[in-house]
């Protein structure tokens, strides 16, 4: 691993999770020989999972062991309908999907639909979701809209991380070591310490460091190499036997490499601005179907860093009949993320970066030789209050929760000052040379000598505040033995969002032999002749101040029917309501309505201005996009059958959304996207867990979802008919997971145990775009997990040990995670998923 502080293998400190059993434990009940009952949070209230008319996959803590799941990654193959991928500019951010609903782009001035909750709180930027968690004790995965109790952002679904309570029983302490295969080191060390009889600490430290599977032959860092170092301390106040407080911080800092992508096809598409380095761009890259296991970068591959910490606090109270819950939170995140979109040959003639450069535009741009690295940059802090009132009323007949929030958050984006973005040599024979040789008084120029390079800066400063107000109510009547269950929420939500974009880009045709340099913004004369062999020069693309300012509100209601037709048999049906909320995109290359005259250096409207793929859009980043809404019918079985031996929960569902939100990037651009309410969508489908424990020893588990989506009506700024042109990003037809888990015998030195697992992913579309899916698709897969553990071992008169050997990707299959098709070396560039994983776990408990 290049660059990475070395870890010492050893106990580093002592880890703090809390085990808090009326609402975030995983409770079970267990029987001779019956399924063990989960309980969850889903509806702000802890429960049975059977009774939860949510379609909802959790993860306990003894399965996201056995399921070698330590961050939000590890889950994305295991839940059906659900898909998770990393952003190809900024490995340590995720692109989550619930039943194909998720965001493609990620931006401090978009928010994703699919909410992230640690402990209850909001968790606003994806970016630094991929860092590893210590000490989780349940995750749980909430599939389809969620807008009355999680409020906005949730048209997709919610992921609930909650962690383990501090605990005044006893002192206990849980240290846990993982090496594997590719250099992979974790230390995860956890103390509960009681510090009186109402009064517990839990500590916790983690560190974990690996490389990844693709070697950088060029200078720098190899790709996918990361470090990890986080730390969390809880404390638990039991103030009285009716009021508890929580409190707990968490610094987390996080040390990659991002992977670079790798050419399947060689580019033959036109690349519009790109196009006259198109050929040239091809013959500097490296192109197979099959993975590499080394590619190059031309200048050093600098280390990324995302660096986390947060403080929660959650204060309990309960009366009579009542009780009333306060979460506050403060978050921060800065991130830097170096990329290089290179073609992995190394070439310094064709680079795609943010590393140093000289040479003449630079000179003619600036005045100095050289242009500066820059990495860009993300702070962002956010603060958030939730209020929770919860309780019974009229003799137990109607369960309740109301409650009300408040979120703010302020983020930068700092990619500033100018740096290089690409440059190139122009293939040969392109460039109108002839042309160019009058502009410079009859000089004579090889093709050779002509270079186009691309320069950048950028800044977006954004803020964002959201209020709301909601309510649930549960009734059960005095009537059908009170196995019906009524429920009715509702929430009113309002959301202020603000956006400001400087931007400064400017691109120069490069003559190295003379030393000269041309700003295509002066060639706008020359536009034809340029156009004819296929030169399409930029406009003016700077951004002087320009903002933007949006408000949204919302009312959402559901309505849900529960029947209990036996005491282990319930079904539900229902209706739901959610909506995500407008913003702004920073990578849209158009001003829009900014209210200056056209023409305007950095400021004028160019709302009928051609956009960089020819086409004219009539909105930019000033006009920002609106909120999406989406309306859900549900229906749902609960089932426990065989004397709680078979558990089937499964569900069909029918969404629609309106003003559908899609992103899609600009044909003929490296970085430039647009985002638009298109229209409507629909998407229908059926999901099912069932767990069958078929002997004593061994249970079956088969989680399964079809999905069925489409968009069927969009409509252009202009009212054209695009339907057919847009579709959904990630939704596979079908995914699943089946596994098994034998209990091979229970001997005086402990237990043994077995387990497999196959998870399948069906092909997806990787674009939102019909004419890019054929080269943006992920097709299928399907991986083959395995462990052996050996659990429940004495070492001591206190301690136990667990070892367990563990595999993933059994058969080393090669399958990809995200593709794209806009860079000017490929029409089809991927990031791979990990190849076969191996390794031991050995965890002490004391």
């Amino acid at each position: 691993m290049k660059k990475l502080t070395p870890i010492v293998s050893g106990l580093c400190a002592f880890t703090v999770v809390m085990s808090n059993p009326v609402f975030s434990q995983t409770e079970v009940k267990k029987s001779s020989f019956a399924l063990e009952e989960v309980i969850v949070t889903a509806q702000k209230k802890a429960e049975s999972l059977q009774d939860t008319p949510i379609s909802i996959t959790a993860f306990g803590e003894e399965r996201l062991e056995i399921e070698g799941i330590s961050n939000l990654g590890d889950i994305g193959s295991k839940v059906p309908s659900l898909t998770i991928e990393p952003f190809p500019i900024n490995n340590a951010t995720l692109r989550i999907f619930i039943r194909g609903i998720g965001i493609a782009d990620v931006q401090v001035t978009q928010d994703p639909p699919v909410g992230i909750y640690v402990d209850g709180v909001y968790i606003a930027r994806s970016t630094g979701t991929a860092l590893d968690v210590a000490e989780l004790q349940r995750i749980e995965v909430l599939r389809g809209p969620q807008g009355t109790l999680y409020g906005r952002n949730t048209t997709g679904g919610a992921i609930n991380l909650i962690t383990k309570r501090p605990t005044t029983d006893a002192f206990e302490l849980k240290q846990k070591f993982t090496v594997g295969n590719r250099g992979l080191f974790t230390s995860k060390t956890s103390a509960n310490i009681p510090l009186g009889d109402t009064l517990a600490a839990k500590v916790a430290y983690l560190t974990t460091q690996s490389d990844g599977f693709i070697e950088n032959t060029g200078p720098g860092g190899d790709f996918g190499d990361k470090e990890v170092n986080g730390y969390r301390v809880d404390l638990r106040w039991d103030v009285t036997d009716s009021m508890s407080i929580d409190y707990a911080y968490d610094n987390s800092s996080f040390e990659y490499y991002n992977y670079m992508y790798q050419s399947i096809n060689p580019a033959i598409q036109n690349k519009g601005q790109a196009e006259p380095i198109r050929e040239f761009a091809v013959s500097e890259s490296k192109h197979s179907e099959d993975r590499f296991s080394s590619m190059a970068t031309a200048r050093n591959f600098e280390t990324s860093t995302t660096d986390i910490e947060g403080h929660s606090f959650i204060l309990t109270k309960d009366f009579e009949n009542v009780q009333f819950k306060y979460i506050g939170a403060y978050r921060e995140l800065t991130d830097a993320s170096y990329a290089d979109l290179g073609g992995g040959l190394g070439s310094e003639e064709y680079r795609v970066d943010s590393h140093a450069y000289c040479g003449p535009s630079v000179m003619a741009e600036t005045g100095s030789d050289c242009l500066p690295l820059v990495i860009p940059v993300i702070s962002q802090e956010q603060f958030s209050h939730e209020f929770q009132l919860s309780g019974s009323l009229f003799s137990d007949s109607v369960d309740y929760i109301i409650g009300a929030y408040y979120f703010e958050e302020k983020a930068t984006e700092d990619n500033s000052p100018l740096h290089h973005q690409f440059s190139s040599r122009l293939s040969d024979g392109i460039i109108p040379v002839p042309v160019l040789g009058e502009i410079l008084g009859g000089a004579l120029i090889g093709a050779g000598d002509v270079h186009l390079v691309n320069m950048l800066s950028q800044r977006y400063d954004i803020k964002n505040e959201a209020k709301a107000v909601f309510g649930q109510f549960t009734w059960t009547p005095d009537l059908l033995d009170k196995r019906l269950h009524l429920t009715f929420g509702a929430r009113y939500s309002e959301d202020s969002r603000q956006a400001l974009k400087n931007q400064t880009d400017q691109t120069y045709i490069e003559l190295r032999s003379l030393g000269q340099a041309i700003n295509t913004e002066n060639l706008s004369a020359l536009s034809p002749a340029f156009e004819q062999a296929g030169f399409l020069l930029p406009g003016d693309r700077s951004f002087d101040n320009v903002s933007g300012e949006k408000d949204f509100d919302d009312a959402s209601f559901s309505f849900i029917t529960e029947f209990d037709l036996t005491d282990d048999i319930n079904l539900y049906g229902k209706f739901i309501q959610a909506y995500k909320s407008g913003g702004f995109n920073t990578r849209d290359p158009q001003r829009g309505s900014t209210g200056f005259a056209p023409g305007t250096p950095g400021k004028g409207d160019d709302t009928a201005v051609a956009a960089p793929d020819g086409n004219v859009y009539g909105f930019g980043f000033a006009d920002g996009f609106d909120e999406e809404r989406v309306a859900s019918l549900e229906a749902g079985i609960k089932s426990e059958l065989m004397d709680r031996r078979l558990r089937i929960n499964a569900n069909i569902f029918y969404s629609e959304y309106t003003d559908i939100q899609l992103n899609f990037i600009l044909a003929g651009t490296v970085a430039d996207t647009k985002v638009t309410n298109a229209g409507e969508a629909e998407m229908r489908g059926v999901e099912t867990d069932i767990t069958f424990l078929a002997t004593e020893n061994l249970m079956l588990m088969l989680n399964y979802a079809f999905l069925d989506a489409e968009v069927t009506k969009a409509l252009d700024e202009f009212g054209n008919d695009l339907t057919d042109s847009f579709g959904f990003y990630s939704s596979p037809g079908q995914s699943y997971t089946a596994a098994a888990d034998y209990t091979v015998g229970q001997y005086d030195w402990g237990q043994l145990a077995v387990n497999l697992s196959y998870n399948y992913m069906d092909q997806r579309r990787g674009g939102v775009r019909t004419a890019n899916a054929k080269n943006t698709y992920i097709g299928e897969y399907g991986l083959v997990n395995g462990r052996i553990s050996f659990s429940e071992i004495p070492v001591s008169k206190y301690g136990t040990l667990y070892i367990g050997l563990w595999g993933k990707n059994l058969a080393d299959e090669e399958f990809e995670i995200t593709a794209i098709d806009n860079l000017p070396h490929s029409d089809r560039t991927v990031i791979w998923g990990d190849p076969r994983a191996y390794g031991i776990d050995l965890i002490y408990q004391y």
